[in-house]
């Protein structure tokens, strides 16, 4: 395994609440600058003494990012009372087109594109780039980001290997930093969970961030047992996407794909939904209250990543973290067959 012989660090204690920053880069909307501040400002008062933020180069090529650094530098917020994770993997570079390349038709009004960089130097001109954007603030949790998508756009079983290997060298110079004491922590983040079991198997991680994987609506078995053993190994899980795309509070995208209501999958999802809708309206759940509180409920998930574009929601989801739901709720959940078990 690399960095085997890893000294013994300060244990990572994570909020109940990540607050993502995709918005910040013009995730499908672009967001005048005076929006983006008040929604870090109420980012950085409803959690105190420390806010917690998730970002990456990906979002809005750097734009997140230079946002985020920006905001925190108006509002004049204490460097030590933030704590920024960045992922890694994609770097800034010059707009020749009239759409960015890396993303077109998710960004909206960005001024630059980014290309992907996964290997031991690409990895470390990401790391210092993003801290270039962030200004005054630094990156002390790091990843590699979407090593899952990396490894999908494989061509054949030896262009699979090399990238794979890229991605151990990635984290590789990661160790480093570490080492060095550059960064606190290691983590990674991916949509597919069985690549960070395969990761996590070959790298010393200290926390894993889950995307759309581990919900009230799909919760795999085996991805619960995966769970588990990081616990075991005091590997912290920060579970993100836990609407899945947005669908589960009342979204057309399911995973980032819109449902057509016509064919078998759609239909089926929105008869889930429905079923779900009316348990909630029986007990007066608010549907985002129990997908937080299932998502959160698993040992060794330690907080939700939760993004809003609205400065007034993010009260309301920091307040999910509180909500407490009744036993009730989820034996008519089980018993509808709209969860596995309780």
């Amino acid at each position: 395994m690399l960095n085997e012989n890893k000294q013994q660090e300060p244990v990572l204690n994570l909020p109940p609440v990540v607050f993502g920053t995709s918005s910040l880069g013009n995730l499908y909307l672009a967001i005048d600058y005076n929006v983006k501040r008040e929604v870090v400002k109420a980012c950085v008062d409803s959690s105190k003494p420390v806010a917690f933020f998730d970002t990456a180069g990906k979002y809005g090529a750097g734009l997140a990012l230079e946002s985020l650094g920006k905001c925190l530098a108006d509002l004049k917020v204490d460097p030590q009372q933030v704590v920024i994770s960045n992922k890694l993997g994609w770097y800034r570079t010059p707009l020749l087109t009239p759409e960015p390349t890396f993303e077109p038709g998710i960004w909206k009004d960005i001024e630059h594109d980014a290309v992907q960089m996964i290997s031991y130097d690409g990895i470390l001109k990401c790391f210092e780039q993003g801290n270039e954007l962030l200004g005054h603030y630094k990156a002390q949790m790091v990843s590699v980001h979407d090593p899952d998508e990396y490894l999908i756009a494989s061509e054949g079983e030896e262009d699979y290997k090399e990238r794979y290997q890229q991605i151990l060298d990635a984290y590789m110079a990661l160790a480093e930093l570490k080492s060095a004491g550059l960064v606190s922590s290691i983590g990674v983040g991916a949509k597919d969970w069985k690549i960070i079991q395969a990761i996590a198997a070959d790298v010393d991680l200290d926390w894993v961030m889950i995307a759309n994987s581990l919900t009230i609506k799909s919760h795999p078995p085996d991805l619960i047992a995966f769970i588990k053993e990081l616990d075991q190994k005091n590997i912290k899980v920060i579970n993100s996407a836990i609407f899945n795309g947005g669908f589960l509070t009342g979204g057309d995208f399911y995973n980032y794909q819109p449902v057509d209501g016509n064919s078998l999958t759609g239909k089926a999802l929105l008869e889930w939904r429905d079923k779900f809708y009316q348990v909630c309206k029986t007990f007066e759940v608010l549907p985002a209250e129990a997908c937080f509180s299932f998502s959160a409920g698993f040992p060794g998930v330690k907080s939700i990543a939760l993004n809003t574009t609205r400065p007034e929601k993010v009260a309301v989801n920091a307040a999910l973290a509180q909500k407490e739901i009744p036993a009730g709720f989820w034996q008519e959940m089980k018993t509808q067959g709209l969860i596995e078990f309780l």
